[in-house]
């Protein structure tokens, strides 16, 4: 997963980028990077988080009234420099770009354009393929100036070509700026206008609390399979190019997005709210005895809250985190993941000793921290732990762009909910249902009739996973996490 901004202003783009992509940090803490347009581009990127990539040198570097920036953790390629977005070519044109999400057919794509196309790619990161395949797509059409049309005949071109989950953002040297999503639209974006001169500035992004920061108002939901192109002139057009249902990703709502983001017409704090109300139901039938809700922090607070009010429990944050530690989920290596969460998590022992406590978390993934939070509870005193998931147990694997690509990671791939329990080392293990997850996120927007389910129930909405293609993916994402390793090792992080 991670976090994309493209930026067309009426003035100087750095200081937005810079604030929008601390917005989004918690989409990506692997690599950053940003490149800006003033008549040449002026790119910078590196390793690490956005506040020790970018300072006063970068600021006067990065010059210009356009930019795009990206906020990266690796599910395609390792975590190197070089994987770092956004992408560059100088043909046609000049054209930057970055995208959310995963490219299933990477590989073949990367062979394809080098034999077919002569272009040879230097990095192990997706958002080139569909970059050469987008500068491939407009080369072809041999035109001097580009219109909307040729735009979105380009945009047709990486549909037809390019398989998996991509919300892509591009700038154009002298020609526009171009944002679409893939036919499914598992991946989120949006775009918003600010009033601030004879045109407005636009801005797109992962995330509207990006837009909100940047002070972006009339804000849209880019929607599966269109593309929204904005010319020399800075005049919008937009079209849906492929018709196919659209399938956002669960994991949004329940892990990713920051709560005061609204996903495809969903407040995400509403939706948590939702799960924990749903989950509080399955927790009745249970017929525990608890004398307080904890929520691991900070994803779980929203539900964990709705949850003791409405068991009429009491609710105390016996957590506390160290908010300088990253999200353990989406840190690049796993022993690095599994020595951060007691450095993360601190518990207040005086809330749980002698008490039946039922934690709340967004999910159960590897299990790792899970496991070390329970010990830490139980260490404490604590007589009973419970935990509690608002999201169903994760089975399978995803190829569209959350670092769960190996179904052995998962804790619950072959187990029931007292086998969980058993492996995590909790008294009781409660999940919330698939079907109570989809409700929870349909109630703040009814249109929404589909969705990207695969890592819950295996059900993959592009409709071209195979078992052979879990099997490579496999096998790559292994690689990837040695190569991962050994970059970390090298660089002390």
């Amino acid at each position: 997963m991670c976090g994309v901004i493209g930026l067309w202003a009426n003035r100087e783009v750095f200081h937005d980028l810079y604030q929008g992509l601390l917005s989004i940090q918690h989409r990506g803490q692997d690599a950053a990077g940003i490149i800006t347009y003033d008549g040449r581009f002026h790119e910078k990127k590196g390793n690490g988080l956005v506040l020790d990539i970018f300072g006063p040198e970068e600021a006067a570097q990065l010059k210009g009234n356009v930019g795009i920036g990206h906020t990266r953790y690796p599910t395609i390629g390792g975590g190197g420099h070089e994987d770092a977005q956004p992408f560059m070519v100088n043909t046609p044109f000049g054209i930057i770009l970055a995208h959310n999400g995963n490219v299933v057919n990477y590989r073949q794509l990367k062979k394809e354009l080098f034999e077919k196309n002569q272009r040879l790619l230097n990095s192990d990161c997706d958002a080139e393929v569909i970059l050469n395949v987008f500068a491939q797509e407009l080369e072809e059409q041999k035109v001097k100036h580009l219109t909307p049309e040729n735009i979105f005949k380009a945009v047709a071109g990486v549909y037809r070509r390019v398989k998996g989950s991509y919300s892509v953002v591009a700038y154009i040297a002298e020609q526009g700026m171009v944002a679409f999503r893939d036919p499914h639209g598992i991946k989120p974006l949006s775009f918003g206008r600010r009033k601030d001169g004879l045109q407005p500035s636009y801005a797109f992004a992962s995330e509207t609390v990006s837009l909100n920061l940047m002070n972006f108002e009339d804000i849209e939901h880019i929607q599966a399979g269109e593309a929204v192109f904005l010319d020399r002139q800075r005049g919008l057009h937009r079209q849906k190019i492929i018709h196919k249902k659209h399938t956002p990703c669960l994991f949004e709502w329940v892990y990713f997005a920051r709560p005061d983001s609204v996903i495809d017409g969903v407040n995400v704090y509403k939706s948590r709210v939702n799960l924990g109300r749903l989950l509080a139901a399955e927790i009745k039938k249970k017929n525990l005895e608890i004398d307080v809700v904890v929520p691991v922090p900070d994803s779980a607070r929203d539900a964990a809250i709705e949850i003791a009010r409405r068991l009429k429990l009491k609710y105390r944050e016996a957590l506390v985190k160290n908010r300088y530690i990253g999200r353990t989920f989406i840190m690049p290596a796993e022993i690095k993941r599994q020595s951060s969460v007691r450095q993360k998590l601190n518990p207040i022992c005086s809330e749980i000793a002698g008490k039946k406590v039922l934690l709340v978390d967004d999910s159960i993934v590897r299990g790792n921290t899970s496991r070390a939070i329970v010990e830490m509870v139980r260490e404490c005193g604590a007589e009973k732990v419970y935990f509690a998931s608002y999201s169903p147990p994760l089975r399978f694997p995803c190829v569209y762009g959350i670092d769960m690509q190996t179904k052995t990671e998962f804790v619950a791939r072959d187990a029931d909910e007292e086998l969980v329990a058993r492996r995590i080392g909790a008294d009781r293990v409660i999940y919330q249902t698939l079907k109570n997850l989809k409700k929870a996120v349909r109630m703040e927007n009814p249109a929404l009739k589909s969705f990207c389910s695969a890592c819950f129930d295996g059900c993959y909405p592009t409709g071209d996973v195979t078992q052979d293609v879990l099997k490579a993916i496999e096998e790559e994402r292994k690689l990837v996490q040695e190569s991962q390793l050994e970059l970390n090792i090298k660089t002390g992080r």
